[in-house]
């Protein structure tokens, strides 16, 4: 199913040397100053490589990160921070907004900005994977878990690390507790088709599969009203697509509430579930068209054109005509006015963050190794600092081609 998620671009960064001429007064200073500009350049290539997978990217992250807590907690484990927190000044673009970086000399700042990346480096890999042709249930398990990796990581940010900061993220920007909460909730939702998917291959009831539908609807709605205050001249695009999903999954909602109720012998109030399901469905396509014509961030998906979107156009339309035929000949009941109140509450297959924490501290930083840091021999003039208007050249990501569509995650 490639092209079937949205996806906005990678966070870009300006390169960061980690040389502290004067500061740096031994070989351990050193080489952690070596090892934290080869891990963080290593972790930004693989942000790029077709041929990177989850363990590689922990390994690389968890690589970078645990050096890095040495520039942002106390080795003897108290509440006080690294004397080296606001040694570096970092500069990071955020997803929405362009090439016009923000930059803050604070370490908890890059820990975040680069946390964030990997959690979107998850969910690009999860829409690759399941653009494969012929997807395997171990990929579909693999695209699951990915997507809930994301939404840990995007959690924890949210809920551990953004709070500390200094500067509060200002309005429209990645770290601002709204958009964080749209990344969450969206992983959650995509998590969910997969559930989804898997449970319509299955063939599992029609009430289980109408709950699961319902409550990823309600996920993209969420995510949906977490971006309604922001600039509709970034934030539009991405919002047509959590509305056209929002729509999509209320009409298979009320597609497979409507066969509960046939199954129930409710011709008439299965009539008028389906007739909603057709207009959600209709509401789903014209959406599908003007995501399509929005400008915004991001290379467009193409739900429309999947086999797994009209597949739901023609159920609706068979289900709907079984319905009215058996009405006709069998039931006789009138088609009530109103539409079905769809108050479905899933038990299963619903999908939560999978827990997140940072590793911890590098054993190559000891009371030695912080001792060589002589912050008295910092250079006065600051002149060198980054002006932050300065442009930052987007992260070149490679293109990916569409495979044939099988119409769904598992084959």
């Amino acid at each position: 199913m490639t092209h079937w998620f949205h996806r906005n671009p990678l966070k870009a960064t300006a390169p960061v040397p980690f040389n502290y001429y004067g500061v740096v007064t031994g070989p351990a200073a050193s080489k952690i100053c070596s090892d934290l500009r080869s891990s963080r350049a290593r972790l930004l290539e693989l942000f790029t490589d077709l041929n990177c997978n989850p363990q590689m990217m922990k390994n690389a992250a968890d690589s970078y990160f645990s050096l890095l807590q040495g520039f942002i907690n106390s080795l003897d484990e108290s509440t006080q921070e690294s004397k080296l927190r606001y040694i570096q000044n970092f500069k990071w673009t955020d997803t929405l907004q362009g090439q016009v970086p923000s930059a803050q000399q604070d370490a908890v700042f890059e820990l975040i900005s680069m946390g964030f990346n990997v959690a979107l480096w998850y969910t690009k890999y999860a829409s690759r994977l399941a653009g494969k042709e012929n997807i395997t249930e171990d990929e579909a398990k693999e695209v699951h878990r990915s997507l809930k990796i994301a939404a840990g990581i995007f959690k924890h940010l949210k809920e551990s690390h953004i709070p500390k900061l200094i500067t509060p993220a200002e309005k429209g920007r990645d770290l601002e507790a709204r958009l964080v909460e749209a990344y969450i909730i969206q992983c959650q939702a995509e998590a969910q088709e997969v559930t989804i998917a898997r449970a319509i291959e299955l063939k599992h009831a029609p009430g289980l599969i109408a709950a699961l539908a319902y409550e990823t609807a309600n996920f993209y709605q969420k995510a949906d009203h977490a971006l309604s205050s922001l600039e509709p001249a970034y934030s539009a695009k991405w919002r047509k697509y959590l509305h056209l999903k929002m729509c999509f999954y209320t009409a298979y909602a009320y597609c497979y509430h409507g066969q509960t109720l046939l199954a129930s012998d409710k011709c008439g109030e299965a009539i008028r579930s389906l007739q909603e399901a057709e207009k959600f469905y209709a509401k789903a396509e014209a959406l599908c068209k003007e995501y399509g014509e929005t400008k915004g961030p991001g290379p467009t998906a193409k739900p429309s054109g999947h086999l797994f979107f009209r597949k739901l156009g023609n159920l609706v339309k068979n289900t709907l005509e079984k319905c009215q035929r058996e009405n006709g000949f069998i039931y006789f009941q009138k088609v009530p006015t109103e539409a079905p109140q769809l108050e479905l509450k899933a038990n299963y297959g619903l999908v939560e963050p999978v827990p997140f924490e940072f590793p911890p501290t590098s054993v190559h930083w000891t009371p030695e190794t912080l001792a060589a840091f002589d912050l008295t021999q910092r250079p006065k003039d600051d002149s060198a600092k980054p002006k932050p208007e300065e442009v930052v050249k987007p992260v070149k990501e490679p293109d990916i081609k569409p495979q044939k569509d099988t119409g769904c995650y598992i084959s």
